[in-house]
């Protein structure tokens, strides 16, 4: 299992010298910095001495990673928020656009939903609640980031998945729907916002396990990224020229699953 481990996720170090290069100094902001992902991103970005503005609803764990980065020298706040509260959300965009220079905006915050629609036909809330996290807050959060990006030549880099590449599978509506939304926006907005100097990137994520992924029994046991490796897949994004990052292997297999995707729809229907 290591070794297939290796094999489909390589991991992508860089070293903390080329980590304060580009960072040190730099103002970050995070989505989703409490858990997973974004709480491994915010701890490997004040070892690079960035300055901080922490977004997730876990307050504890963004006290504990302030205090972290203030030990360290870095500057760094926070706001408890959850940002499918439309009103909330845009009481923090108010305050976001109180900051003039940002390099970096991380849009990691997300939720995974797996029923299928006629279960769903009495819960409208499951896609309100997967729209509003994983493609309103990146809308609303760009919008009021967009000056201060655009003062620095900024990236934007989100979190979506690889899933979104491959033809839809069944039970996953809310989530893809709104995960394709997101990297709809995001390739419009790379092309827009070029006339200011601002990057978007798509981070077309494997397999990572958290405790959001890991509460499916099935994937709990398969080999994937840890949430560190996936922070480190982000920064390795944000620094080079690439506009998107996928694993080697998806490469490959995309363009063959769309090719076979009438057998695949076929295999779905019988199944599911």
């Amino acid at each position: 299992m290591e070794m297939l481990k290796r094999i489909l996720y390589p991991k992508h170090r860089i070293g903390l010298e080329t980590l304060k290069k580009n960072f040190e100094g730099k103002m970050v902001v995070i989505t989703g910095a409490s858990r997973g992902i974004g709480y491994e991103l915010a701890k490997t970005l004040i070892a690079a001495k960035a300055n901080l503005f922490l977004i997730a609803r876990s307050e504890n764990e963004l006290i504990s990673l302030c205090e972290k980065a203030h030990e360290s020298g870095c500057l760094a706040t926070y706001k408890a928020i959850d940002l499918r509260d439309r009103d909330a959300l845009d009481q923090l965009c108010i305050e976001l656009r109180q900051i003039t220079q940002v390099d970096y905006l991380f849009v990691n915050a997300g939720k995974s939903i797996h029923r299928k629609l006629l279960d769903s036909i009495d819960r409208l809330h499951d896609f309100d609640r997967t729209m509003d996290l994983n493609f309103r807050s990146l809308v609303a959060l760009s919008f009021a980031l967009q000056p201060s990006l655009k003062s620095t030549k900024g990236k934007i880099i989100y979190t979506s998945s690889i899933s979104t590449l491959y033809p839809s599978v069944p039970g996953w509506a809310a989530y893809h729907a709104s995960k394709e939304a997101a990297n709809v926006w995001c390739k419009t907005a790379d092309v827009e916002f070029a006339t200011f100097g601002i990057i978007l990137k798509i981070a077309y994520m494997p397999l990572v396990h958290t405790a959001m992924s890991d509460v499916n029994e099935v994937y709990k046991n398969m080999p994937a990224y840890s949430a560190k490796e996936a922070a480190d897949i982000l920064i390795y994004l944000a620094l080079n020229s690439r506009h998107s990052y996928m694993p080697w292997w998806a490469r490959i297999s995309t363009p063959i699953a769309y090719l076979i995707s009438p057998i695949i729809r076929f295999v779905y229907r019988h199944l599911f």
